[in-house]
């Protein structure tokens, strides 16, 4: 007999420690062997901000391509990174759009003020920038330039140089990708081609605002060439090309539902000055005949997409055609039998410009739109805009919102937008405007 034998407690004791080392080599092993992303500590992190959803599918193609390689990767909206994340990492890939002249997406509006306003040591950070905008804008690029100067001035080091996108140029993805193979270590990269293009034709086309002071505006309905409809749900986009320019593709809100039947689109004509048309708008609302085919695809809108906010009270505001965005989650939440709806729209004149107006009365009269304000700015003495009816809701809007609602906002980025941000700040402030945004209760979708 060994004095081990003898000895009850050693033999307790080799057997806790020989549990313990079988348990450290199970989690080596399953750390090494395909462990989820989120079960252990990310070593690069992809951060994207992005307005219209492009930066977020890029975001998630790119996070793929470095797992391929093995690495541990999260990806996440730049408006969830922190000060102390921002500090704490060591990779990261920023994909970053840039919304209207070189401003910031709503995602990104808040990191932006934190790298303006806050000192950093980032002396440990290495990164790189893929900034996607459209060269035909003064600040091309801007917000992806001015991010990477500010990471720049805070001491992190670039992993290489900027990567610019104009209007999603082939040749500069394919160039990003291969700055991903390098950092992955592996060349066996995850298809990053986008769904097809399909021939689709219009069945209707009707003028909307004939006798309008502003320019004509197009009610259009699609249909696919051949087959059925694809999927979509309210918010997502249209993205279509035009025979003039079939290398630079036009986004619109679809208006309808698939259980209408058709796409939808609301088209307002662009005219020059020299009275000549633009070529997307030209080619929708005047040239394109019914056997005239149009190369379309649907491109999902995470960001504008109900989501989690299907079960809350809603308000929707919006001018011009972003009523079209609107309208598609109105048909929705009718169908669904949600009636605590709210809707804030302005355009010029009553008379002319009061889109889908028999829609709206049939949904507020039927009790599915609690709530329908109006603001048409030709038609009172003083211009009277959108912003102007919701400034004159504040407590309402303030109750809403303490119900839970959320608030989406579609149209023009110019005066519609920016002055609804700031009647939004104005009666809930700028802390309770950002939390609504960083829980998913504040989306735009402007233009």
């Amino acid at each position: 007999m060994n004095a081990m034998s003898a000895d009850p407690a050693r033999w307790g004791i080799a057997l806790l420690l020989l549990c313990a080392y079988g348990a450290l080599c199970v989690a080596l092993l399953r750390g090494r062997r395909g462990a989820p992303a989120g079960a252990r500590e990310a070593d690069w992190i992809v951060a994207y901000a992005s307005q219209t959803g492009s930066g977020e599918y890029l975001a998630r193609q790119t996070a793929a391509t470095l797992r391929t390689g093995g690495l541990a990767v999260r990806s996440a909206s730049l408006d969830t990174l922190d000060q102390a994340a921002l500090q704490g990492s060591r990779r990261i890939l920023f994909i970053a759009s840039t919304y209207g002249e070189g401003d910031a997406p709503d995602s990104g509006a808040r990191f932006a003020r934190m790298l303006a306003t806050t000192t950093l040591a980032l002396g440990e950070l290495r990164f790189a920038v893929l900034a996607l905008g459209d060269a035909t804008y003064a600040h091309y690029c801007g917000f992806g330039r001015a991010l990477e100067q500010a990471l720049l001035a805070h001491g992190a080091q670039p992993l290489f140089e900027r990567i610019d996108v104009d209007r999603g140029a082939a040749a500069a993805i394919e160039a990003w990708q291969h700055q991903l193979s390098h950092l992955a270590g592996t060349s066996d990269a995850p298809d990053w081609s986008g769904p097809a293009y399909a021939s689709w034709r219009i069945v209707d086309r009707t003028l909307l605002n004939a006798g309008s002071a502003g320019a004509a505006v197009y009610r259009i309905r699609l249909a696919p060439a051949d087959g059925a409809l694809p999927e979509w749900e309210a918010g997502d986009l249209a993205q279509l090309c035009a025979p003039a320019e079939p290398d630079r593709p036009r986004e619109y809100s679809i208006a309808s539902t698939m259980a209408e039947g058709a796409l939808e689109l609301l088209v307002r004509l662009h005219a020059r000055d020299d009275g000549s048309v633009g070529a997307a708008s030209g080619w929708l609302c005047l040239q394109a005949g019914a056997h005239d085919t149009i190369a379309l695809r649907v491109r999902a809108h995470p960001h504008f997409r109900l989501g989690q906010n299907g079960a809350r009270p809603l308000i929707l505001i919006g001018n011009g055609t972003g009523i079209a965005g609107l309208r598609a989650h109105l048909t929705s939440r009718v169908a669904q039998g949600a009636a605590r709806n709210w809707l804030l729209f302005g355009e010029r004149n009553a008379a002319h410009d009061f889109h889908y107006e028999a829609d709206l009365a049939a949904w507020r009269d039927g009790g599915q739109l609690e709530r329908l304000d109006l603001a048409f700015s030709r038609d009172a003495g003083a211009p009277r805009y959108v912003q102007h009816a919701l400034a004159q809701r504040e407590d309402l809007l303030r109750d809403w919102v303490a119900q839970g609602a959320a608030i989406y906002v579609c149209g023009s980025l110019q005066g519609m937008a920016t002055g609804v941000h700031a009647a939004l700040t104005a009666a809930l402030g700028e802390a309770q405007l950002e939390a609504l945004a960083a829980d998913g209760r504040y989306r735009r979708d402007v233009y």
